[in-house]
């Protein structure tokens, strides 16, 4: 394994609610700004939780030929954005002559929301308003396709539909076809845009706070919906090094886990198995990790099973780890949350400085580690790992290093 090829993230692509582009997103969390406010891109009358991190001012037009919106739904237009982000930051004006060595690997929970919309107008009877163009858009599989499609390139297209977890499923997939050679370049990561079915269904778990989210707290009420896409250009280190990119982070390894006698929460089990794995595949011990980014989705049983989780795996070192939830601040993104935390990660390693978890009041006996409340801190970090776990007990744990 240690023979293969080292892979680096040498771009970072974000699409979030609390800004666009890898500088904004990166301002908004080390200064605790939250994405969430009131929803205004979807009717939201029915359900009792209105509020959201919803992404404002896109601009769609500034990445995508006005001419082909119409046939792309908003997930894949978050999609795009992120990647040519991603591809802009690494300074790549073109992948000429790779093209069939450059592979896309995005990953979602819901997909795209004309899939929703032609579902509800059918059944209403208004068969005029499922149009062509609706159709075209509603696959799920589009996403990773309009990506490759946009951006030229010929290699591997996957779509990984392993909901919460899926974007560090994508990162998996293509470390793996870097570090084997069948790719050069890979851009992988989610991507997410509100929908209904989502809403409903969260709202039908009782698993959602209806004012803001708060992780690991002791009063938490549950999660809040957020969207958005977080794309990653990863290549091999001497790729890297030869062409003078800049490099955030190295990809060390990563663990799975399927626990799926547990399909609506985290078992401590399953996640302390995809921990585990992970730090077996980076080659590292417990000890050599200095921060968490924990999945911390601010419901009662995650965040609890989380921390026992950590402590399991970690022992007596989890008192000298950081551990902080992004989605303190940017929501539950789903497919996309694992992937903008992945950007975030990178960008610790580089920058220094722990993100925080905001909305931090009453600690919880039951969630005993440093949850970085509040306030941003600096730490000379050099490894971290980003924690994935979902619906269907699909756990996937990334870990990352400084270079």
């Amino acid at each position: 394994m240690r023979n293969k090829k080292r892979v680096v993230v040498t771009g970072i692509g974000i699409v979030s609610s609390i800004g666009v582009g890898k500088d904004a997103f990166w301002k908004g969390i080390i200064n605790g700004r939250s994405g969430v406010r009131n929803i205004t891109s979807i009717d939201v009358e029915p359900f009792k939780c209105r509020r959201a991190a919803e992404v404002k001012n896109f601009k769609p037009q500034e990445y995508i030929n006005p001419k082909k919106l119409k046939f792309l739904g908003r997930t894949s237009q978050f999609a795009i954005a992120a990647a040519k982000l991603a591809v802009k930051d690494a300074n790549i004006k073109t992948f000429s002559p790779f093209e069939d060595k450059v592979g896309v690997m995005a990953g979602t929970t819901v997909g795209e929301r004309p899939m929703e919309e032609i579902v509800e107008n059918w059944a209403r009877g208004n068969k005029e308003k499922v149009t062509k163009q609706k159709v075209l858009q509603a696959a799920a599989y589009n996403i990773s396709d309009n990506v490759a499609i946009e951006l030229g390139v010929k290699g591997t297209s996957a779509l990984i539909p392993t909901a919460c977890s899926a974007g560090n499923y994508a990162i998996g997939y293509a470390y793996d076809c870097i570090r084997s050679g069948s790719l050069r370049f890979a851009l992988a990561g989610g991507a997410e845009s509100f929908s209904k079915i989502a809403f409903a269904g969260f709202q039908r778990l009782y698993a959602m706070s209806d004012d803001v989210c708060r992780p690991f707290d002791l009063n938490r009420k549950g999660m809040m919906l957020g969207e958005g896409a977080g794309m990653l250009l990863l290549e091999d280190i001497d790729s890297a090094i030869n062409r003078g990119a800049n490099i955030y982070a190295e990809v060390l390894g990563y663990g799975l886990s399927c626990d799926a006698h547990h399909i609506t929460a985290p078992n401590v089990d399953g996640v302390s198995l995809a921990l585990s794995k992970a730090l077996k595949d980076a080659g590292l011990k417990p000890e050599d990790v200095d921060y968490i980014s924990a999945h911390g989705t601010g419901t009662p049983a995650n965040d609890k099973i989380e921390s026992q989780a950590i402590r399991a795996v970690f022992g007596k070192h989890a008192d000298s780890l950081y551990v902080s939830s992004l989605k303190s601040m940017i929501a539950h993104t789903m497919g996309a949350s694992c992937a903008i935390a992945a950007g975030m990660c990178s960008l610790a390693l580089t920058e220094k400085i722990i993100p925080p978890t905001i909305n931090y009041q009453t600690p919880d006996p039951e969630c005993d580690l440093n949850y970085v409340p509040n306030e941003a801190i600096g730490a000379d970090i050099k490894v971290v790992v980003n924690n994935g776990f979902a619906f269907g007990g699909n756990n996937c744990c990334v870990v990352f290093g400084a270079v």
